[in-house]
């Protein structure tokens, strides 16, 4: 099982490049983040060279400035020139890191006109992907944490990119929002896998260790192996008074997992 570490929650209280050799010594094979954008990309570079272990993946950037309340821009009628700047500089940082994909975030909107402009900027981001040798995800957020957003099922995004059918396009299939939204999760996995280009797990319905809560993820992640997914699994939850202070202390999943065959 290849497990990654997201460092947007694990160990986020560290600047990306020292988080890295913490998630390395904790034994994670790879790592992925949120926006690293205002962080040194050369040391964050130098520290995937001394780990020997690759970036995943970024997202990209909420939006231009820090207060702003927008939660991407991929998706809003007239803002396709800032929404193309934010795709550009994910690439640009992806390839630094060697990130096999990112995740495009659409934003806060509805109906269909954000529909057409999300279209239309896929279409655009997958031509820039393609030249950059990288890939990108559409993953849908619940509407619980993230009201107003988007794309909230795989249902909604499977149609997006069977409808943009460009290879460049996939789904990133996270169980925590799966749950959330859709529930029934390897069931909903399966007919899925061919669109899967990445997963992510948390516990529902705290987005806390998966460990707890009501998926049994150390039976659920070796269901979607045997279902014929081959790729990186990245552990995306919350550390807190529930699992710990910090994160070393909430990783006791992640050792049972080892020894059980799993991590």
């Amino acid at each position: 099982m290849q497990i990654a570490a997201h460092l947007g929650y694990l160990w986020a209280d560290r600047p990306v490049a020292e988080a890295i050799p913490l998630a390395a010594a904790a034994g994670f094979g790879a790592f992925e983040i949120h926006a690293p954008y205002d962080q040194d990309q050369a040391e964050i570079r130098a520290a995937l060279i001394d780990a020997g272990r690759p970036m995943l993946g970024v997202n990209t950037r909420r939006a231009h400035s820090a207060d702003s309340d927008d939660f991407g821009l991929t998706a809003l009628p007239g803002r396709e020139h800032e929404a193309q700047d934010l795709i550009l500089e994910a690439i640009d940082w992806a390839r630094a890191l060697g990130a096999a994909h990112i995740h495009v975030l659409a934003g806060k909107t509805s109906g269909p006109e954000a529909a057409a402009t999300f279209d239309a900027n896929l279409m655009w981001a997958c031509g820039q992907a393609a030249r950059a040798g990288v890939g990108l995800v559409l993953e849908p957020l619940n509407t619980r944490d993230n009201p107003g957003y988007f794309l909230s099922t795989t249902t909604h995004a499977a149609e997006i990119i069977r409808r943009i059918n460009r290879p460049e396009l996939g789904l990133m299939f996270d169980t925590y929002h799966v749950q959330v939204m859709e529930g029934d999760v390897i069931r909903r996995f399966g007919p899925l896998l061919p669109l899967i280009r990445h997963v992510q797990f948390a516990s529902t319905p705290g987005r806390l260790r998966p460990d707890l809560g009501d998926l049994a993820h150390e039976r659920v992640l070796p269901a979607m192996r045997a279902a014929g997914y081959d790729g990186w699994f990245g552990a995306e939850y919350r550390t807190g008074p529930v699992t710990g202070p910090d994160t070393e202390r909430s990783l006791g999943w992640f050792e049972a997992w080892k020894a059980a065959g799993i991590g």
